[in-house]
């Protein structure tokens, strides 16, 4: 089940990504930045890190530069304590 989640939480983040990166092209309505850090941040980083790099979307802000791969490898060392027990 957990791994349903974090797979469903890291398409979520590529999602919004992507749309918010075609909404900016289209110069609609966008989604705030904090709900694509929050993606990010709740599980999705790595959907959110691979979303930057196909779209090329918020790779110029330091925010997103900094703060997406840190949750990710933040992510990832919480996922390797689980899997260990601790």
């Amino acid at each position: 089940m957990i791994k349903v989640c974090i797979v469903l939480i890291n398409m979520i983040a590529f999602l919004l990504f992507g749309m918010d990166k075609k909404r900016a092209r289209e110069g609609r309505w966008r989604i705030p930045e904090s709900w694509l850090l929050l993606a990010a941040f709740a599980g999705g980083a790595a959907g959110a890190l691979s979303a930057m790099i196909v779209f090329h979307h918020k790779t110029r802000k330091w925010k997103f530069r900094i703060l997406v791969p840190s949750f990710l490898i933040l992510q990832i060392l919480a996922a390797f304590m689980i899997a260990q027990g601790t």
